[in-house]
């Protein structure tokens, strides 16, 4: 069957002489893979330029659950990016959080709400300045994890806190094991899970501090989803940058 949905490109590879795969988080199916025909040839009707990481999409697809692979059919851009591509700080965070999402995200289940979170994310990062997206990427993984179901949580009063990363709680005491957050980060997690996304800029951390935090952050997503791979883009980024 054909469907119409929006999409989120993940991951883009050769395929043949003229065709790429694609795959590609959708609002109506989740993570599918397509072949997309004829777009490397000199006469294609789809540019490359569209069908780069992080480009949002609409498409309509052939559609079947026992194939792993399906071809679309029409594809367009579904928001033209009007800094993120050519700023490269911007595109060093959409990238990150493109890559995170594309290696916690499994299956093929319809998650509106995943979708339409991933998808403002990168629209606000698009046309936003730079100050309010310093920690987005920060915000994003806490509320990614929420959706994947692992989210820090527990009733905070005052200071004095841990992160247990390997319970997901916030504790008084020292854990008993090493993988936990200072008192520090652990506060840095409680201040930007006490704002939205778009606010979590106001929180006040260093280049290292926010450095540090990305890498405790991945830790925890290691603890919690099985066979999480290596994340690169935040080491190009601290080079780059």
């Amino acid at each position: 069957m054909l469907i119409k949905t929006r999409g989120i490109l993940f991951r883009a590879i050769k395929y043949s002489e003229t065709s790429i795969i694609a795959d590609i988080y959708t609002e109506e199916k989740g993570l599918r893979g397509y072949i997309i025909s004829g777009v490397r040839s000199k006469h294609a009707k789809v540019s490359m330029g569209l069908l780069q990481v992080m480009s949002l999409v609409e498409l309509v697809a052939y559609d079947r659950d026992d194939k792993s692979l399906n071809r679309i059919k029409e594809i367009k851009a579904a928001h033209v990016y009007q800094s993120l591509p050519f700023d490269i700080h911007k595109s060093a965070v959409g990238m990150f959080i493109v890559e995170v999402a594309g290696k916690a995200i499994k299956g093929s289940e319809e998650n509106r709400g995943l979708f339409g979170f991933i998808y403002d994310i990168l629209v606000y990062l698009d046309v936003t300045d730079a100050l309010a997206y310093n920690n987005l990427h920060l915000s994003f993984m806490l509320g990614l994890s929420a959706y994947l179901g692992f989210q820090p949580h527990g009733e905070v009063v005052g200071r004095g806190w841990y992160l247990d990363m390997k319970e997901g709680v916030f504790t008084k005491d020292v854990p008993e094991h090493v993988y936990y957050l200072s008192e520090t980060h652990t506060s840095f997690v409680l201040q930007l899970l006490q704002r939205d996304w778009q606010s979590g800029g106001e929180v006040k951390m260093s280049r290292t501090e926010r450095r540090l935090l990305v890498n405790d952050l991945l830790n925890y997503y290691r603890l919690h989803l099985d066979n999480f791979p290596v994340v690169n883009s935040h080491e190009i980024w601290a080079t780059v940058l």
